[in-house]
């Protein structure tokens, strides 16, 4: 692909990003449904990747990763993801369509034992828009945003162990609007608005033992350390007539009220790779969120306000599995495709009235190689289904079509002129 078609997606691609949301009313608790900086490839997988190295696909989830890069070697993976949604709620179904541009990352070579890596990828996302009776009335619920994350990332060998650092820059607003609007009297917009600006700090060590000549284990581990948000958070109740303003209910700095959690996560990986290749990885995610404050403006000031709900957050836990196989490593064309699979189970950070968030799915897809070189093209499909334990309140199943092509260019390589 012409470079300069490159530049543009990458200076294009940042605006798309930040607008992509998920489409669930659960995400109108917290910081919506969170994502775990997996690629397409990746997601096919069940969304493995801390002891993933192979230095063909980027790996934000591991820094440690990049130091696997072939040094003549520049990689560009930019993906999009579509999500068919169906939900039911007692007698109640119903069903929406939701995605867009997912994430945008490069990697490239720095010197022989060190790699580094630039992208935007999702940390959250938020959209919902729903309604209910109250007395007297109805009220009508909607959201969108989310937190995105741009980051510049390390990695590094010395022997068999390679290690990484991911220095990100977190931005971006999530507005949570609530319409009230009791019988015979006029209409009333709630509004709670979070705007984040902040950094993050992701360190990943990798340890590969080599099992004779054809064979590898990698054994990954990543950690995020717990920290404060920074921004802005406030409140606002407004009657929707013309030219009204709105009133302000409460304000807060994010600083010390707001913060993300600890995060582990570990991962076993095995690779062969001779005639034909396949890889199996297995991956554990903890993160504290049972210890991560969150919101004491909406939940200290105005615990009965109809903007707030009633949510705590819980330690979530994601395990997850999946392989990849290709039959013939130089065969003819179906022979080079690479076919995957996964599945992942994950109780999640939200406690909705005493209800804990569960998640878990199948995926599957495959990596199509280009004709003119080792691009490739990443097709995945995947089945998923949430809702929350022990009361299901809401109980969701969703169909995803994940699309990403990872650009393998030599970039580095210059032909001698005699």
């Amino acid at each position: 692909m012409n470079k300069l078609k490159l530049l543009l997606l990458l200076c294009v691609a940042p605006l798309a990003a930040a607008a992509q949301n998920v489409t669930t009313p659960y995400s109108m608790y917290g910081y919506g449904i969170l994502a775990d900086r997996a690629t397409s490839m990746q997601r096919q997988m069940g969304g493995v990747g801390y002891a993933m190295n192979s230095g063909r696909q980027i790996n934000a989830m591991n820094p440690a990763s990049y130091a696997a890069i072939d040094s003549l070697t520049f990689l560009f993976d930019i993906g999009a993801d579509m999500a068919m949604l169906w939900n039911k709620e007692g007698n109640t179904r119903d069903h929406s369509i939701g995605g867009g541009l997912d994430y945008i990352t490069m990697q490239f070579p720095i010197t022989e034992y060190l790699g580094g890596s630039i992208g935007l990828v999702p940390y959250s996302s938020v959209g919902y828009s729903f309604g209910n009776e109250i007395v007297n009335g109805t009220k009508d619920n909607q959201g969108v945003g989310g937190i995105n994350q741009a980051y510049i990332g390390l990695g590094g060998k010395l022997g068999p162990v390679s290690l990484g650092v991911n220095v990100a820059y977190s931005f971006g607003t999530i507005r949570n609007d609530v319409y009230s609007q009791p019988n015979n009297t006029g209409r009333t917009l709630f509004e709670h608005i979070m705007q984040i600006r902040d950094w993050d700090l992701n360190i990943g060590a990798q340890y590969t033992a080599r099992i004779g000549q054809w064979n590898k284990a990698v054994l990954g581990v990543a950690y995020t350390p717990k920290k404060s948000l920074h921004g802005n958070s406030w409140a606002t109740v407004q009657e929707v007539v013309q030219d009204s303003r709105p009133d302000t209910l409460g304000t807060l700095r994010m600083g010390g009220n707001y913060y993300t959690p600890t995060s582990l996560g570990v991962g076993l990986s095995y690779t062969h790779e001779r005639r034909s290749r396949y890889m199996i990885e297995a991956d554990f995610t903890w993160q504290n969120w049972k210890n991560a404050k969150y919101s004491a403006l909406t939940q200290k000031d105005n615990p009965d306000h109809i903007l707030f709900q009633a949510m705590q957050f819980a330690d979530r836990k994601r395990y997850a599995v999946g392989g990849e196989w290709t039959p013939l490593i130089r065969g003819n064309y179906l022979q080079r495709i690479n076919y995957r699979l996964g599945a992942y189970m994950c109780d999640d950070y939200l406690v909705i009235k005493g209800n804990q968030m569960r998640e878990y799915g199948v995926t599957c897809g495959f990596g199509f190689p280009t004709v003119e070189g080792k691009t490739m093209i990443n097709l995945g499909l995947g089945w998923r289904h949430r809702h929350a334990h022990p009361q299901t309140l809401l109980s969701e199943n969703y169909f995803n079509i994940t699309l990403g092509v990872n650009f393998n260019e030599l970039w580095f390589w210059q032909r001698k002129i005699r």
